[in-house]
């Protein structure tokens, strides 16, 4: 191997135990091994493990080491540069793991791009491919034909300089393939802006010229059998325009000779396959197996090829190219005439001579078709004409010798048609313009050599031994530019030249001059050739050799490999020659293109012909003719030397084709024939000139980040990395001649990677094992912990067995046995006392615990039952004092609603007066009525005057007699505190009494326990009789006082009913009397109570004196029949203590006397409760002389009102008379009737009105705010009525309309107002009848709350309420009338405003915005103009609602629709439209302002259907917006246009920002490390990333969250509405995810473990994202599943069969497709990682056949979900809404 030398040094210190090496084979070529035992230096013989397990001694040659292998971090990398060591083998496993292992067919070799043929449709050629690969950098995507073509382009368009791509390979290598993805390459990302479609007639040439010029071979069934280059022309900007192709050196013999298993050209049979067709009738073809030409390879059909059909693409892209239907079909005459020539029979004539019937239909047909005459024909193509300088003789030919000139007659003809259809594409491709810069791609055939190799091969591997040499100078100058450019010392380099075999061919005296000179020779032969040859070059060129075994051939030493040659046919292909009478013959032929192809003087060949292909004609014939004296070997020669001056002028960029077998087997790798192409392709070359001097080359980032493990800490605090690396590789690598410093890069000898991944290796492995020590030491220790336990319970108990068995003896087990028997006895003993002394204990203790706790329950009970006797009286009293309180509620409601009712008579007094203007109006017939009416008012007045002075008069006496009542209560409970004080010494007494009495008796009671408790029981029998007793005597009290109730309540309503049936102040004075007559009713409620309470006094008294005998009697005879100091000795002092406590009846007595207590209290806050009741009684006589008082006010005020509008109807009656005569004198009316100037109602009427309606509206809740628009409208109307008054004279008819539609509004609003008041009265009504059920309830409530003490506080609760709601009511009600008296206030006002305006009209209420801005035609184009197209949305939108500007459309809108003024709509409603459209055009870029015209536009939408009328429509709107819908014209179809203008701006705006954030998401979303530290860069070669290069600007995941959250921060406060928002936010994760998972795709270097690690890190912050801004529900989470799974993916564990079952259910959002990809493409970064086996990724092949999904690899990202605009009515009313002065709209006028 040629990099073994510099390898040597190296394997002496590195090749040890375990250490890898290849080896050659005889099958494989290389096969790797494990060196099994240490190399020493001398050792001749080398101890080899192989792969499969048997050992080999592997002989050594000093000079011939084997050479090592990599490690397996760096096998199967994208570039082979990035190799540490570089040679054969570690080339040829590197293209074996990506190609067979990893299905990856592209493949980097410093500048070359290594493709290899999969022969199976692979799913990475997609416009999304083509996307994803444009504007990348080389090293940051997988290799990939697109890659290279970018670069092209790039160069191209950054150094205007032109490029080339030079595709080569052998036959069946995917050379076309290539080529025409590169072509369609540059078709895609360089689109013309104009409408020529120069890229698909650029895409089209690639179908013809394949058609024409393809074959299928044994090794390619589109095998390409000519050279092509295409220069595809760019202008200034980088579009296409045009294109140019030349062809190079076509296998014409393939027309009339085929090889076994071939075919001709692919045209011959698609015209056979379509000869039934009518159009191709007339051609007379049939099969393809009826013609020698088309059947001789015994092959016509390809598997999987539909001829037919490649007929009508062909027919197809002729159209295309403007190819018109009659050139076509001259086209196929010419080769349906070829295939007829080729079936010409020539018959033998002896042995000299030849014919050809002039019968034969072949040759009819091929007359007919090409116009010649046939006798000519068939004459001379069996005879030949010699012209010498005597004479001209006609020589007979031989068959052989006319067959031959026949075929070469059909060559030329084809040739000819070649030449012609590619000189027509040049100029369909023809531009009228200046080229700028251009990119050429060539597909050329690779070096070629077969069994048998003739002048073609020679041509084609002569056309290889020029362009390699090119690629050699361009490598080595390429070389030394990058050791130039990084300041490293440049030393020369031995590369291998090929210019000494270049020099053989095309030298002075070389092959080729040598064979023009023996093609001049009439009697030339091969054989004299061969042996000039000979005799020139053998023996004296080492380039040359003669076969041992051969005189026919020669043998040429290629940069690639010997070829031997074949010299027969040479000097007849040079020659290319065709018999002059034929010629003479076609050029004489009536088919136009026929004859054009042999005319003698042709028209100079189009600069965008062909350059290879040239008429051929014997020397000597004419002589003078240069044409005809050129070769074919030296037209080739000059074609070349143009072609090497165009790629020199050119960046060549390399793609060299590798066929990876011969069987044409999908990813099949043959190892013998890779190798084979790779020697001849020049791969190995460059390898080999990398690898003599500084072959790695790593960035320093990359150094620092894939070695920052070697570093130490002290070396990472420096601040430079570029210092970093210096030291740490001085450190690690000694010798300083095996690396060298650079600008930007680290430049190693080959081995110095391979070492250095030894050491960071080595240091993982050895911090592994440092954990895994630690770990393992931790777990160990527990387990001896554990252990240990374990041990020493085990220790304890078999010890104390052990102990045990010792000490058993038969005298220790009887001594033992004596000791547990006196143990029992002794035990039993002691503990038969122990339980007596205990029990004795326990029973003395529980008979006193059970004595007490008998006792306390008893005292408890007693205690009881005296509180449920004492709760009853307390509970029914109180239950008086609620009913009287509610009583009281109820009446002062009942005030409220009497207050009402007098208002209520007033609205009625108000419509008796409306009832009075009108009549007024009729002028001086109605004056008269008026006066009497008003004269009835004036009495109605006194009379109310009066009744007022009646009323206070009897509200005067009323108070003196509610003072003397009180006086008299006063009195009375004085009288009622001195009994009870008596009643309290009386208690006192008794108690004194009873207590000296009781002290006797304690000393004499209970003597005996038992006589004791029997006395107890029958105390408590005769107790609970007693209790009986009360009950019912109580219970019969209760009744009487229900009685009572009963009647009070039927008072009560009678008293309900009189107060209904009067009216007016009269019943007003009658409540007050009823209420007066409560007083005496509480009087008489409280003389009740307290006889009842002396009655009960009495009966307790009583009780108790029988009590206090029967209990003296019980006691004398307990102690007769006991002796008292017997009784007294057995009782303790306690037992004494506890028999008084529980014995004495006094206890009674404490509980009477707390009765009397709480009775005292209660009759002190009833008390109190009488004398609020009077206060309130006395505030509420004030409240209603007050209330009269305003009323008789008001009436005074209405009085005053009546004569002032009888004043004015009379002086603007007088008025009106005067100025109407005036107007019928003065001004010229001619056809206006007298009755139009007639004096209108007086408005003033309606003033009064207003007044009484504002008095009667006290309930409505929004006065506040009516009194602020009166206060504006107020002075709208003093500016207005100046106005008014200036113009009067001139629009009396306008005033008299605008008085009638006042007039109707005032209706509707009078309509309004009452509908308002019989609301408010029936509300009213419920409050009282509400009010009556809480009465109903409350007596219920007393009803049980006798028996449920939980009532109680329901009861409490509920009167609290209705006392709060009660003063609620009467608050309320002082408001309303306080808001009466400000409204009237006024009313006043606007009175004496309107008197100033004498004739001026005044609105019926206050002044309301209709919704609506009024505008002039005119003013149009101006609105417009400030309103959309010079509006500027930043600044505006902070400070405005959203959707103003469409807001403001609409009620342009609406006023030109009030108008009824269709075309003022239509105008306007199209301007806007238009006006929309511009200003997206002119800012088609602009994000802000897409977003705020995209908001505006949908506002306006939702505008026009929320007030279109549509019920649909209008569910959610206020009455108000229900009253501005649009009345006259129906705006669908403009709603209709208004959406789709709305679906345009939102694709351009999802356009701008897939824009702004596409060149962030990779680089942010899979680049950039979230989590520092977790992957390491891996050496990329030649082409390195461009992370990899600067790091300082790159863009990280915090710009892709930035770049979401500016984008949602500026839809949001343009007002887009929250729906679009989540619909933009799922489009933008949408495309985040295709992005991101497709540079996954093709990124295999990103295709790791830990890599999944940061791109789920990366999720989970978009996730975040989406919380914090709550659009959980956007839906945009899912879109990001692919790319999760994806992430997944690359972290679970890839070996078992359970683990491919996993793959399968959890990836289901990746296509089956996807999934290989990602698992072919899975690259581990260090050792710990393992690759993803063949084995496994077929298990879940398997697993995902059953699916159904689509075949393509990458996500379409320019997918859009559909949108839906939601309707949302706007909650903005069109009244309020105020326009900005930043607007310049002062020309729009609210109405």
């Amino acid at each position: 191997c040629f990099c073994f030398k510099v390898l040597k040094l190296r394997l002496f210190f590195s090749v040890g135990q375990y250490n890898r090496v290849w080896i050659p084979d005889a099958e494989e070529v290389w096969k790797s091994a494990e060196i099994a035992k240490d190399y020493r230096v001398g050792d001749k013989v080398l101890r080899l493990l192989l792969e499969d397990g048997t050992e080999l001694d592997y002989s050594l040659d000093p000079e011939s080491l084997p050479p090592l292998r990599n490690p397996d971090i760096l096998v199967g990398e994208n570039d082979l540069t990035a190799l540490s060591y570089l040679h054969e083998p570690a080339v040829l496993h590197n293209l074996r793991i990506r190609f067979a292992e990893s299905k990856l067919i592209y493949t980097y070799s410093g500048i070359i791009l290594v493709a290899m043929n999969p022969y199976k449709p692979l799913p990475i050629y997609g416009d999304a491919i083509i996307h994803a690969y444009s504007g990348q950098n080389m090293g940051d995507m997988d290799p990939h034909i697109f890659a290279v073509a970018e670069e092209a382009y790039k160069q191209m368009a950054r150094n205007n300089k032109n490029q080339s791509i030079i595709v080569s390979g052998e036959s069946g290598a995917g050379k076309t393939v290539s080529a025409r993805y590169a072509m369609r390459y540059f078709a895609t990302v360089s689109k013309s802006s104009s409408n020529t479609h120069v890229e698909d007639k650029v895409l089209a040439s690639n179908p013809i010229t394949e058609a024409v010029g393809n074959a299928k071979t044994t090794r390619n069934d589109n095998s390409s059998r000519f050279g092509k280059y295409t220069e595809i022309s760019f202008d200034e900007r980088n579009q296409i325009i045009g294109a140019n192709m030349r062809t190079y050196l076509l296998e014409k013999s393939r027309v009339v000779f085929q090889s076994e298993n071939e075919r001709n050209y692919h045209i011959f049979y698609q015209l056979c396959a379509s000869a039934q067709q009518s159009e191709f009738k007339h051609l007379k073809l049939g099969s393809a197996e009826e013609f020698n030409y088309t059947r001789m390879g015994g092959s016509t059909v390809i598997e999987g090829v539909n001829d037919r059909a490649g007929m009508v693409e062909t027919q197809k892209t002729f159209t295309l190219l403007g190819f018109k239907e009659d050139f076509q079909m001259d086209v196929f005459k010419i080769l349906a005439a070829i295939l007829h020539l080729g079936n010409v029979q020539v018959t033998a004539v002896g042995n000299e001579r030849s014919s050809v019937s002039e019968d034969d239909r072949h040759l009819e047909v091929f007359c007919e078709l090409l116009g010649l005459e046939r006798s000519k024909i068939a004459q001379w193509l069996c005879n030949r004409k010699i012209i010498t300088t005597s004479e001209t003789v006609v020589k007979p030919m031989t068959r052989p010798q006319a067959i031959n000139a026949r075929d070469a007659l059909a060559k030329k003809i084809y040739a000819h048609l070649f030449d012609f259809i590619v000189e027509r594409i040049n100029q369909a491709l023809q531009f009228s313009g200046k080229q700028h810069t251009f990119i050429g791609v060539l597909d050329i055939y690779g070096f070629e050599t077969f069994d048998v190799n003739s002048f073609e091969q020679f041509c084609i591997n002569y056309a290889n031994e020029k362009l390699q040499q090119q690629f050699n100078l361009h490598v080595f100058k390429l070389e030394q530019e990058e050791y130039m450019k990084e300041d490293i010392p440049w030393t020369l380099i031995d590369f291998y030249d090929n210019q000494p075999v270049i020099d053989l061919i095309e030298a002075k005296m070389g092959i080729l001059e040598l064979l023009d000179e023996e093609c001049l020779l009439p009697q030339g032969t091969d054989e004299n050739w061969l042996q000039k040859l000979y005799n020139n070059f053998v023996n004296k060129n080492s380039l040359f050799e003669k076969p041992r075994m051969s005189n026919t051939s020669f043998i040429i030493q290629h940069f690639a490999d010997k070829v031997e040659y074949k010299c027969e046919g040479f000097l007849e292909k040079n020659r290319d020659t065709v018999y002059d009478m034929l010629v003479e013959t076609l050029r004489a032929s009536k088919f136009h293109l026929c004859a054009n192809f042999f005319r003698e003087n042709p028209v100079p060949p189009s600069p965008f012909g062909s350059a290879i292909t040239v008429k051929s004609a014997k020397p000597l014939i004419k002589p003078n003719n240069k044409q005809f004296r050129t070769t074919v070997g030296s037209k080739f020669r000059g074609s070349l030397y143009l072609l090497m001056e165009t790629l020199n002028a050119t960046t060549p960029h390399y793609v060299r084709c590798i066929k990876p077998n011969d069987e044409k087997l999908p990813f099949e790798f043959d190892s013998k024939r890779i190798v084979q192409q790779l020697r001849a392709c020049g791969v190995l070359e460059t390898i080999r000139i990398s690898a003599q001097s500084y072959p790695s080359r790593w960035t320093y980032i990359e150094f620092y980040s894939r070695y920052g493990v070697l570093m130490t800490k002290q070396e990472l605090s420096f601040g430079d990395k570029k210092e970093v690396c210096k030291v740490v590789l001085h450190r690690l690598i000694q010798d300083s001649n095996q690396y060298q410093f650079g600008k930007t890069k680290i430049f190693f000898r080959a081995g110095q990677v391979a070492y250095l991944e030894k050491l960071r290796l080595d240091k993982l492995r050895q911090s592994c094992v440092v954990i895994q020590k630690h770990i393992r030491g931790w777990l160990q220790r527990k387990k001896f912990l554990r252990e240990r336990q374990a041990a020493l319970t085990i220790q304890q108990y078999f010890r104390g067995q052990q102990t045990v068995r010792k000490a058993v003896t038969a005298t220790a087990l009887k001594e033992a046995w004596a000791a547990i028997i006196i143990q029992k006895y002794c035990r039993g003993y002691l503990v038969r006392n122990l339980y007596q002394l205990i029990r004795v204990a326990t029973i003395t203790i529980q008979a006193y615990t059970r004595g007490l706790l008998a006792r306390r329950r008893y005292r408890k009970m007693l205690e009881e039952h005296k509180a449920v006797i004492l709760q009853k009286y307390a509970r029914a009293w109180l239950a008086r004092r609620r009913f009287q309180s509610i009583r009281r509620f109820v009446l002062n409601i009942q005030l409220t609603y009497r207050v009402q009712r007098l208002q209520k008579k007033l609205e009625d007094q108000n419509k008796e007066n409306h009832g009075l203007v009108e009549k007024l109006t009729s002028l001086a017939a109605l004056r008269a009525s008026d006066t009497e009416k008003i004269q009835k008012l004036e009495s109605e007045l006194d009379r109310a005057a009066t009744h007022r002075h009646n009323y206070e008069e009897k509200g005067k006496k009323y108070k003196a007699a509610m003072e003397e009542k009180l006086a008299k209560l006063q009195k009375h409970n004085s009288e009622l505190e001195i009994q009870k004080e008596q009643i309290e010494l009386q208690l006192r007494e008794k108690t004194e009494e009873l207590k000296g009495k009781m002290d006797d008796l304690t000393k004499q009671l209970f003597d005996d326990v038992q006589k004791e408790e029997q006395q107890r029981i029958l105390l408590e029998k005769s107790f609970e009789l007693k209790t009986q007793d009360y009950e019912k005597q109580i219970w019969s009290l209760k009744e009487d006082i229900q009685a009572l109730k009963e009647e009070k309540m039927h008072l009560h309503h009678q008293l309900e009913e009189e107060r209904v049936t009067s009216d007016g102040l009269k019943g007003e004075v009658a409540q007050l009397r009823k209420q007066a007559k409560t007083i005496s009713e509480f009087e008489k409620e409280i003389e009740l109570l307290q006889t009842q309470k002396i009655d009960v006094e009495k009966h307790v008294q009583s009780q108790k004196r029988e009590m206090r005998e029967k209990m003296s009697e019980i006691t004398k005879q307990l102690l007769e029949s006991y002796d008292i100091e017997d009784v007294r000795s057995r009782l303790s002092l306690e037992d004494l203590e506890h028999l008084n406590e529980d014995g004495e009846l006094w206890f009674a007595y404490e509980g009477l006397k707390k009765a009397t207590h709480v009775l005292e209290s209660h009759f002190q806050s009833q008390k109190d409760c009488y004398e609020k009741e009077i206060e309130a009684l006395n505030f509420k006589v004030v409240h209603l002389s007050q209330e009269i008082n305003h009323l008789q006010k008001l009436f005074r005020e209405e009085t005053d009102i009546n004569e002032s509008i009888r004043h004015e109807v009379t002086r603007l009656t007088s008025e009106n008379m005067d100025t109407t005569l005036s107007y019928r004198s003065s001004a010229h009316l001619p056809g206006y009737p007298f009755s139009a100037f007639l004096p209108l109602p007086s408005p003033l009427p309606r003033l009064r009105i207003l007044g009484h309606l504002w008095a009667v509206s006290q309930m409505i809740p929004d006065f506040k705010q009516q009194i602020s628009e009166l206060e504006k409208q107020k002075q709208d109307l003093e500016t207005r009525l100046n106005e008014q008054t200036e113009s009067m004279k001139g629009k009396l008819e306008e005033l008299s309309n605008q008085l009638n539609r006042n007039r109707e509004e005032e209706g509707t609003q009078r309509k309004t107002i009452e509908a308002q008041n019989e609301i408010h009265i029936k509300e009213k009504e419920k409050l009282i009848s509400k009010i009556q059920e809480m009465q109903e309830a409350s007596e219920h409530l007393k009803k049980q709350f006798e028996t449920e003490s939980e009532v109680k506080s329901t009861f409490r609760q509920e009167a609290s309420r209705l006392t709060v709601e009660n003063r609620d009511l009467e608050e309320e009600l002082d408001m309303k009338d306080r808001v009466i008296k400000k409204l009237q206030d006024q009313v006043k006002t606007l009175t004496k405003t309107i008197e100033k305006g004498n004739d001026v009209h005044l609105s019926s209420g206050p002044k309301e915005y209709l919704g609506m801005l009024e505008y002039k035609t005119e003013d149009e184009e101006k609105l417009i103009q400030n309103l959309i197209l010079d509006l500027k949305p930043r600044g505006v939108v902070v400070n405005m609602i959203p959707g103003l500007p469409a807001h403001i459309l609409f009620m342009c809108v609406r006023y030109a629709d009030s108008l009824n003024d269709a075309g003022m709509l239509k105008s306007l409603m199209n301007s806007a439209i238009n006006g929309i459209k511009q200003v997206v055009k002119e800012h088609l870029e602009d994000f802000e302002m897409l977003s705020f015209w995209l908001s505006n536009t949908c506002h306006f939408l939702n505008c026009l259907r929320q007030y279109s009328g549509e019920e649909e429509f209008m569910k959610l709107n206020s009455p108000n917006q229900n009253k501005n819908c649009l009345n006259n014209f129906d705006l669908s179809e403009y709603r209709q246009i208004l959406s789709d203008v709305a679906i345009r701006i939102y694709h351009r705006f999802i356009v701008v920002m897939e824009n702004n954030i596409q060149p962030i998401i990779v680089p942010g979303m899979l680049e950039y490390e979230s989590l520092q530290g977790i992957s390491g860069l891996k050496p990329t070669g030649f082409r390195k990333r461009s992370s990899s290069i600067d790091d300082t600007d790159a863009y990280t995941m915090t710009s892709v969250l930035q770049q979401l959250s500016y984008f949602y921060s500026t839809m949001c406060q343009n007002g887009l509405d929250p729906e679009l928002v989540r619909q933009a936010v799922k489009q933008l994760f949408f495309l985040i995810g295709a992005v991101t998972l497709n540079s996954l795709f093709l990124r295999k270097d990103m295709c790791s473990c830990r890599k999944g690690m940061q791109i789920r890190c990366n999720i989970s912050y978009l996730e975040e994202w989406l919380k914090d801004k709550n659009l959980q529900n956007s839906l945009a989470k899912e879109t990001l599943e692919p790319l999760s799974q994806a992430a997944w993916l690359l972290q679970v564990k890839k070996i078992t069969d359970s683990d491919a079952k996993e793959i399968y259910e959890r990836c289901t959002s990746l296509s089956a497709v996807q999934i290989i990809k990602i698992l072919n493409s899975y690259t581990p970064i260090d050792d710990f990682e393992k690759r993803v086996t063949p084995s496994f990724v077929r298990k879940v092949q398997a697993l995902l056949n059953s699916r159904e999904d689509s075949s393509q690899l990458m996500l379409d990202t320019k997918y859009l979900f559909q949108v839906t605009f939601p309707f949302t009515p706007s909650p903005h009313a069109l009244e309020m809404i105020q326009i900005p002065s930043s607007f310049k709209l002062g020309f729009l006028n609210r109405l």
